[in-house]
């Protein structure tokens, strides 16, 4: 019997530890090996769009893996896990939920995101500044101005080997708000301790859908490791790194 070819996962940085999770238990429990590439989300599509070969596409957004489909690029998309956006403060900064927007505002508080349209991270942080805009006029145009790009674009610089990025910036004082996936903020507090994760407003709350597709002509491989992700034990996976699951096949 000939030893299965591995799979080939791309999937949003913010999906590192749960995916690389997922891949070791889908590999222990009989799955072929698992090869992981972690980026933003966007970059990852215009990079199998141009030809790289993924099998996999689980992507921080719907968006991204539905413009692979309906370029016929890959079967059906999944929503396969909810995250949302919190923001990851300097414990030099006094903020709270109900100062963040205020926080935000003040010249003074260097406001750090991901690249729009290169992350959905980024895009969501900008959603965020248009419900921003909507209860306190001229918010959103301020927000979208001052916001430092730091991380997921083309020319950002790459993150540091085996730690969380937004944490690492925010601890070194580039930005001192970040706004970035809870997720990411609980895993940054694990190695920052003394970072603060600020719940954001209900009425700036933007919630993130994480969507899943296969590529056409992917192996038997990858769609088992699609379905293990939708499986039980894959959303318990995905429940324990923060995020919120969908329901198991």
């Amino acid at each position: 019997m000939h030893a299965q070819e591995a799979v080939r996962l791309y999937a949003a940085g913010s999906l590192r530890g749960a995916m690389s999770e997922i891949a070791a238990a889908f590999t222990a429990g009989g799955g072929p090996k698992v090869v992981k590439t972690f980026g933003a989300s966007g970059l990852l599509r215009q990079r199998i769009g141009d030809g790289e070969p993924a099998e996999v596409f689980a992507s921080a957004n719907i968006a991204h893996p539905q413009a692979l489909a309906a370029a016929g690029m890959s079967g059906p998309v999944a929503l396969f896990a909810r995250n949302r956006l919190c923001a990851l403060a300097s414990p030099e900064i006094a903020v709270t939920t109900e100062t963040l927007l205020e926080r935000m505002l003040d010249p003074g508080v260097k406001l750090g995101t991901s690249t729009p349209h290169a992350d959905p991270s980024g895009d969501y942080a900008f959603q965020l500044f248009d419900r921003a805009e909507a209860v306190h006029p001229g918010a959103g145009k301020t927000l979208r101005e001052k916001a430092l790009k730091l991380t997921g674009g083309p020319d950002s610089p790459p993150p540091p080997k085996d730690r969380v990025v937004y944490g690492v910036l925010v601890a070194q004082g580039t930005a001192d708000i970040f706004l970035t996936y809870c997720t990411n903020a609980l895993a940054a507090t694990k190695e920052e301790p003394q970072l603060a994760i600020v719940e954001v407003p209900e009425y700036l709350a933007v919630g993130a859908d994480y969507g899943l597709t296969v590529m056409r002509n992917a192996s038997q491989g990858a769609w088992d490791l699609a379905f293990f992700v939708l499986s039980t034990p894959g959303q318990e996976i995905l429940s324990r790194h923060g995020f919120t699951a969908v329901g198991a096949l």
